[in-house]
C-alpha cells in the first residue's frame, strides 16, 4: 500500500520560515540597529579627549608617532598608554582623512562586534542547556542590555581606549569558550586519526587567539584586561574535558601568545635608544615598564602615582563596596548591576545543586585519556568566566585608591549583560514555582533599583521613573500570582516584551539624552549626571561635555581636581582660548593664524606645558606643538637643557604661556619640575606678547 504524505500548508511553511528566520534577522536589527544610533551626532564630539585626538592626528601623518603612539607627529612625548587604540583610529584617518567623524567610527564599529560577541557568548553558555528558543532569547536580551547602557553609549562613541580594551576583553572569553568546546567535541571516526588532530588543531588556534586578545588588550590599556584572566584560567582548569596534565600544558599556549603579542612592542620601546624614539609619557626615567607597573599600575590601587596631579588618600573618591551603587559611579554603572548579582548567585547555586544531584545518581566515569564521559558543560564555564569577570573588576574599581574615573566602569556592562542573559535563560526553561519566584524577584529589584538610584539625576520625567517602578511591581505580582499554573505562550511572550521594555527604559532614555549631547574633556560621564571626581554625588555637572545636563573636563587650570592639583602641576588657567589640564585648549583664529607664520621652517610650532593644552593647538594648527611636560606637565620631557638645546638649533618657534595672573607664572610654582624652570628661563630671556588670553614668547628672536 503506497504511503500518502501530505504537502504542507501555506500557513505552515510561513510560520516554518518564520521560526528560522526571526533569529538572524533580530540579531541584525540589533547590532545594525546599535551601529546607527551611535552614528547619530557622531561629530558633534568633535574632537572628543582632544589628548587622544592629537595623538590620532599625529599618528595619520607620521609612522614613527603611529608606532609608538605620540602626541605629536614630531615625536617629543607619546600619551601615557600603549598605542593599540590609537592604531584603529589613525588608520581610519589615514583612509577617510583626519576628522572627527573618522577618528570616531571605529570606536561605533567596536560596539557592533561587541554585541555580536556578547550575544555568541551567551549562546555558548546556555547551548544544551536550555531550549534553543530561550537560549536565542537570551542571548539577544544580554546584547540589548551592553547596547542600551548609558556608559557604552557614551565610550563607544569617544576616543579613549575603553572601547577597544572592552570588545578584546569580551573576544579573549568567546576564543576560550570556543576552545572548550572544540575540546569537548569528540573526534571523528576515522582510521588515519585525523580527527582528534583536527580537534587539537583547533583548540590551539581558539587559544591562540584568546592569548593574541588579551595581548593586544595591554596593549590599549596594560593591566586592565587581566582582571579577566583568573576566571577565564580557572574555568579552563575545571572544565576542559581532556587530562589534567593536558589542561595544564594547553594553558602555556595562551599565556606564549599573550607575551609574544604584547611583548614584541614592549622590547621595541625598550630597546631602542632613547634619542631615536619618542619619550615615554607619564613616566618619570623614560620607560614603558615604570609606566606600566607605576603611574599606570600598581599606583591606581595605592594612590602612591609618581607624575600624578592629584588622588591618593582618598582624593579621587571614597573607596569600598559602596562605590559603585551610589553617587556618579552609581549613575554610570548600577542600572542592572544589582540584578546581575542576583542572578550570579542563583545560576552558581542551582549549578551547585544541579552537580551533586548528578554526582549522586551518576557519578562521573573517565575513559582512557582522563576525561570526563559527561559534559559538565559550558554553562558552568560561562558562569565562572563572566561572574569572575564582574567580582573582580567590581571590586578592583571599588577598591581603587588612586585614579579612577566612572566611565571606566564600561569595563563591567559586559559582565553584567551576560549574566543576566545566563541567568533569565536558565530560569525561564526551568519549571516550577520556584524559577518563576527567582524571576519575579530578579524583575522587581531591577526596576526598584532604577527608581532609586535615578532620583538625584537631571532631566529623567518623574512619569518615566514611577511608570518603570510601577510596571516592574505589577510584572513581578503577575509572575509569582500564576507560579502555580501553567501560562500559554502568547502571555509568557507579551511578559518577556514587558519585562524587556520596561527594564531598558531609563538606561534607554539616558543613552539617547547622551547620544543627543556634546562629550568633550578628559573625565566624561553620562547625561544627567556630573562628574564625582571619583564618587562623589552626581549631578554636580562640569561646564563643559559629557552631554545635556552632564558633566566632563574641567574648565581652565583644572579647577576641580583635588587640592588645587591643576597649579602644582604648572598647568597654565585662564579663561578665553586657554585650556587646562583635563582639556584641550581652544586658540582663536587670530592666535592661529599668528603661530602658523613660517610654520615649515621648524620642527615644533609652539611648545607648551601640558598634552591638553599643546592638542588643541596642535589640532588647530595641523602642526606639531611639543607638550612639555607629557599628561600633567610632570614628566622631565624635556629637561631645560635638552629644551635649551632645541631652542639654540631653532627647531621652536613660540613658546605659549599664560597671561592669567595670580601671581603664578607660566609653568606653575614647582620651581623644580622641568617645566617650571623651561618657563622660568623662557620668561627669564625672552620678550613676551599677549593674544586670545596666551603669552607668546617667540623663541626665535632670543
Amino acid at each position: 500500500m503506497t504511503e500518502t504524505r501530505t504537502s504542507p500548508t501555506p500557513e505552515r511553511s510561513h510560520t516554518t520560515r518564520l521560526r528560522r528566520s526571526w533569529y538572524p534577522a533580530a540579531l541584525t536589527v540589533l547590532t545594525l540597529g546599535t551601529i546607527a544610533a551611535y552614528l547619530v551626532n557622531l561629530s558633534a564630539n568633535g574632537w572628543a579627549n582632544s589628548f587622544y585626538a592629537a595623538a590620532v592626528q599625529a599618528g595619520s601623518e607620521d609612522w614613527e608617532a603611529f608606532l609608538f603612539g605620540s602626541l605629536d607627529s614630531a615625536n617629543a612625548i607619546t600619551v601615557d598608554k600603549p598605542p593599540a587604540a590609537l592604531w584603529l583610529m589613525a588608520l581610519s584617518a589615514r583612509v577617510f582623512g583626519f576628522s572627527s567623524f573618522s577618528m570616531l567610527l571605529p570606536q561605533v564599529l567596536l560596539a557592533g562586534v561587541s554585541v555580536l560577541l556578547i550575544v555568541h557568548s551567551t549562546r555558548l553558555g546556555l547551548r544544551s542547556h536550555v531550549g534553543t528558543g530561550v537560549e536565542r532569547a537570551a542571548a539577544l536580551g544580554a546584547g540589548a542590555i551592553f547596547a542600551v547602557s548609558p556608559v557604552v553609549a557614551l565610550m563607544f562613541r569617544f576616543n579613549n581606549p575603553d572601547a577597544l580594551l572592552v570588545t578584546l576583553m569580551i573576544g579573549a572569553v568567546v576564543a576560550t569558550q570556543r576552545a572548550l568546546r572544540a575540546v569537548h567535541a569528540r573526534p571523528r571516526e576515522n582510521p588515519t586519526g585525523d580527527g582528534r588532530s583536527g580537534t587539537a588543531r583547533s583548540v590551539t588556534l581558539w587559544l591562540i587567539l584568546a592569548g593574541i586578545c588579551l595581548g593586544l588588550g595591554f596593549l590599549t590599556k596594560q593591566f586592565q584586561v587581566l582582571l579577566i584572566v583568573p576566571g577565564i584560567a580557572l574555568a579552563w582548569v575545571l572544565f576542559a574535558r581532556t587530562s589534567w596534565p593536558r589542561r595544564l600544558l594547553w594553558l602555556l599556549i595562551p599565556i606564549a601568545s599573550t607575551v609574544l603579542s604584547a611583548g614584541w612592542w614592549i622590547a621595541l620601546v625598550e630597546l631602542t635608544p632613547v634619542d631615536s624614539r619618542p619619550y615615554v609619557g607619564g613616566s618619570q626615567t623614560n620607560s614603558f615598564l615604570e609606566l606600566t607597573f607605576g603611574y599606570n599600575g600598581f599606583g591606581r590601587l595605592t594612590g602612591d602615582e609618581t607624575g600624578s596631579v592629584g588622588g591618593g588618600g582618598g582624593g579621587w573618591g571614597e573607596t569600598g563596596l559602596t562605590r559603585l551603587f551610589t553617587g556618579s559611579f552609581g549613575q554610570q554603572v548600577s542600572w542592572f548591576l544589582p540584578t546581575a548579582l542576583f542572578l550570579l548567585a542563583v545560576t552558581a547555586v542551582l549549578l551547585i545543586l544541579a552537580e551533586a544531584a548528578r554526582r549522586r545518581v551518576a557519578p562521573a566515569v573517565t575513559v582512557g585519556d582522563g576525561s570526563d564521559t559527561t559534559d559538565r558543560g559550558s554553562l558552568g564555564a560561562a558562569v565562572l568566566i563572566w561572574g569572575g569577570w564582574l567580582i573582580i573588576t567590581g571590586l578592583v574599581l571599588s577598591m581603587m585608591n588612586g585614579i579612577v574615573h566612572e566611565y571606566y566602569t564600561v569595563a563591567l556592562i559586559p559582565a553584567i549583560a551576560v549574566v543576566i542573559g545566563l541567568g533569565v535563560g536558565v530560569l525561564l526553561d526551568r519549571p516550577g514555582v520556584v524559577s518563576r519566584l527567582l524571576l519575579a524577584v530578579a524583575w522587581a529589584l531591577t526596576g526598584a533599583w532604577q527608581f532609586i538610584i535615578s532620583s538625584s539625576m537631571t532631566g529623567l520625567p518623574g512619569i518615566l521613573r514611577w511608570s518603570v517602578l510601577i510596571v516592574s511591581v505589577l510584572g513581578a505580582l503577575v509572575l509569582i500570582a500564576t507560579s502555580q499554573r501553567r501560562i500559554g505562550a502568547a502571555v509568557s511572550s507579551a511578559l518577556v516584551a514587558v519585562a524587556i521594555i520596561g527594564s531598558a527604559a531609563i538606561p534607554a532614555q539616558l543613552s539617547v539624552r547622551t547620544i543627543a549631547g556634546t562629550t568633550q574633556g578628559s573625565i566624561v560621564t553620562i547625561a544627567g549626571t556630573g562628574s564625582g571626581m571619583g564618587g562623589g554625588p552626581g549631578g554636580g555637572g562640569m561646564p563643559r561635555g559629557g552631554g545635556p545636563d552632564g558633566g566632563a573636563g574641567l574648565p581652565g587650570g583644572g579647577a576641580g581636581l583635588p587640592d588645587g592639583s591643576a597649579e602644582r602641576a604648572g598647568i597654565p588657567g585662564g579663561g578665553g582660548g586657554m585650556g587646562g589640564l583635563l582639556n584641550g585648549s581652544e586658540p582663536s583664529d587670530e592666535l592661529i593664524q599668528r603661530l602658523d607664520e613660517d610654520a615649515s621652517d621648524y620642527t615644533w610650532v609652539a611648545a607648551t606645558t601640558g598634552a591638553n593644552q599643546a592638542a588643541g593647538y596642535q589640532l588647530g594648527l595641523e602642526e606639531p606643538v611639543m607638550a612639555i611636560g607629557g599628561f600633567n606637565g610632570t614628566d622631565p620631557s624635556p629637561t631645560l637643557e635638552q629644551f635649551k638645546q632645541l631652542v639654540a638649533e631653532g627647531r621652536i618657534h613660540y613658546y605659549i604661556g599664560s597671561s592669567s595672573g595670580g601671581g603664578q607664572g607660566p609653568g606653575g610654582a614647582d620651581s623644580g619640575s622641568s617645566s617650571a624652570q623651561i618657563a622660568a628661563w623662557v620668561e627669564a630671556n625672552f620678550e613676551s606678547t599677549t593674544l586670545d588670553s596666551a603669552t607668546l614668547y617667540d623663541l626665535s628672536a632670543g
